[in-house]
C-alpha cells in the first residue's frame, strides 16, 4: 500500500502556513446567481476545508471590467454583496481549519458577444483576433489595459482585507492574461506585444500593482499553462531556455508561487527529462510550484492506492516526484468535485472508499 505521508507534510511561505500539500484546484461551478456566492457556495468550500484540503483556490471570480465574465452565475470579486459573500466563505473555511485563496479572472475573448452580466459590453483582448487570425473585435486601448490592471489590484486589495490567505491570478487556458502571453492572440506592436518576454508585460504590471495593495508576506500565485482551451497543442515555451525567459520577469515582478497547469501531471514537459511543467518551473525560477493535471481521476490511479498496478499516472509516481521536491504542492480538481472527503480519505488510508469522478456531480454543489 502506498505511503502518502509526503502529501501531508506542512508547507509555509510568508504568512501562509498549510497543514499539508493538497490544494483544491480552481473549478468554475456557475452556482452564484447574480455573481454573489451564497450559502451553498459557503458550505461547498467549508466541507473541503473540514476534510483535510490544505489550501483551497476558489473557482475563477471576475474582476471589475464589464466584459470580464461570460456567465452571470460566475461569482465576481467587486460587487459589495459578492464581497460580503466571499467574507462568509473565508470565515467558514477558517473555522473548519482550512486556508483559502481567490482566483482572480478575466475571460477576455473567450467571452462571446452578448453574454455575461453585461451583454452590451465589448470583449477585451490584446488584438481582437482569434488564434486562426480572424478579426472579431478591437484591440484593448492603453486606457482599457490600465483599467484592467487597476481592476486586478483592487480585487487583490479586497481579498487581503476580507482575510484570504493568498491570491491567485488566472493567467492560463487561453483567457485574457494568457491571450497576452500567447503569440496566437497577441499581435500588438506596442510595449504589450512582441516577443515572449515582451508579451508578459501586462502581467508583470498586474503583479506589481497587486503587490502594492497586499501585505508583503501574503503569497501571490500565478497560474499559467502551455495548452489553451482553443488549442491543446499550443506552447508558450518550446525549450527550457524559453521557459526560463518567460518566468524570470514574472518572478522578479513579485510572483511567489507558480501554478503550472497541465492536463496530465505525469507527462514530461521537454525531451531529455522526466520533469513535468511544475518541475521545470521550480528548477528554473527557484520559486515554489504547484502541479496539477488529472490527479486522482482514473481507475489506474485509484488502483495504485491498493497496490493493484504501477501505472505512470498512479499515486506512486506523484508521491515519488513530491518526495524528490520536483514540486511543492499538488492541486486536485475534479476528484474533489465528486468527493469533498477525498483528502481525508487519502490521509486516513480509506482508499477503498475513493471513486472515479462522476460528471453527474457537476449539476450541484456536493
Amino acid at each position: 500500500m502506498t505511503d502518502t505521508k509526503a502529501l501531508f507534510r506542512p508547507f509555509s511561505l510568508g504568512s501562509l502556513e498549510l497543514n499539508n500539500r493538497i490544494v483544491m484546484a480552481p473549478m468554475t461551478r456557475s452556482k452564484s446567481p447574480g455573481g454573489i456566492p451564497g450559502e451553498p457556495v459557503v458550505e461547498y468550500y467549508r466541507r473541503r476545508a473540514a476534510n483535510a484540503v490544505g489550501l483551497i483556490i476558489t473557482e475563477g471570480t471576475t474582476v471589475d471590467r464589464p466584459g470580464a465574465s461570460f456567465d452571470p452565475a460566475i461569482p465576481n470579486f467587486h460587487n459589495p454583496d459578492s464581497l460580503a459573500g466571499w467574507r462568509k466563505v473565508v470565515d467558514a473555511v477558517h473555522a473548519a481549519g482550512g486556508k483559502i485563496a481567490p482566483q482572480l479572472w478575466h475571460v477576455g475573448l473567450a467571452r462571446r458577444p452578448g453574454t455575461g452580466p453585461h451583454p452590451d459590453a465589448a470583449s477585451d483582448s490584446p488584438s481582437g483576433v482569434l488564434p486562426n487570425g480572424k478579426q472579431i473585435g478591437e484591440p484593448m486601448t492603453a486606457e482599457d489595459i490600465a483599467d484592467t490592471i487597476s481592476a486586478f489590484a483592487k480585487a487583490a486589495k479586497a481579498a487581503a482585507e476580507i482575510g484570504f490567505d493568498a491570491v491567485e491570478l488566472h493567467g492560463a487556458h487561453g483567457y485574457l492574461l494568457d491571450q497576452f502571453f500567447w503569440d496566437g492572440t497577441n499581435k500588438r506592436d506596442d510595449r504589450f506585444g512582441g516577443g515572449l518576454i515582451e508579451r508578459t508585460t501586462i502581467v508583470q504590471e498586474i503583479v506589481r500593482a497587486v503587490r502594492a495593495e497586499i501585505p508583503a508576506d501574503l503569497p501571490l500565485i500565478l497560474r499559467f499553462s502551455q495548452w489553451k482551451q482553443q488549442d491543446y497543442n499550443a506552447r508558450l515555451a518550446r525549450t527550457p531556455d524559453e521557459l526560463e525567459a518567460f518566468l524570470a520577469p514574472l518572478s522578479e515582478a513579485g510572483v511567489d508561487i507558480f501554478h503550472a497547469s497541465t492536463r496530465r501531471f505525469w507527462i514530461p514537459e521537454f525531451e531529455g527529462s522526466d520533469l513535468n511543467l511544475a518541475g521545470w518551473t521550480k528548477k528554473l525560477s527557484g520559486k515554489p510550484a504547484i502541479t496539477v493535471g488529472s490527479v486522482g481521476l482514473n481507475s489506474d490511479f485509484l488502483g495504485a492506492f491498493m497496490g493493484e498496478n504501477s501505472q505512470a499516472s498512479s499515486i506512486d509516481s506523484l508521491i515519488e516526484r513530491l518526495e524528490n521536491d520536483e514540486f511543492d504542492l499538488v492541486a486536485v480538481g475534479r476528484a474533489l468535485i465528486s468527493d469533498p472527503e477525498w483528502a481525508a480519505k487519502v490521509r486516513d488510508g480509506r482508499f477503498g472508499e475513493l471513486s472515479d469522478f462522476d460528471a453527474e456531480k457537476l449539476k450541484e454543489l456536493v
